[in-house]
């Protein structure tokens, strides 16, 4: 059985991604509403894919 790579985002490709500024998205950390991160020993941050998904569907709106 194969297993599924998962795939982690720098926070540069997530700002391009989503489009916005690197300063955005340490806004959002610092008040909480950012995706989830992944601190890596040398102190990088990363973001799951699957996490970042699961945020974007939490903020989806209903008409």
């Amino acid at each position: 059985m194969k297993t599924r790579r998962r795939e982690y985002l720098s926070i540069p490709d997530l700002c391009a991604e989503l489009g916005i500024s690197r300063d955005t998205f340490y806004k959002w950390r610092a008040r909480g509403t950012a995706p989830r991160c992944t601190k890596l020993p040398n102190g990088a941050l990363r973001i799951l894919r699957d996490d970042l998904e699961d945020w974007l569907n939490d903020r989806k709106e209903v008409a």
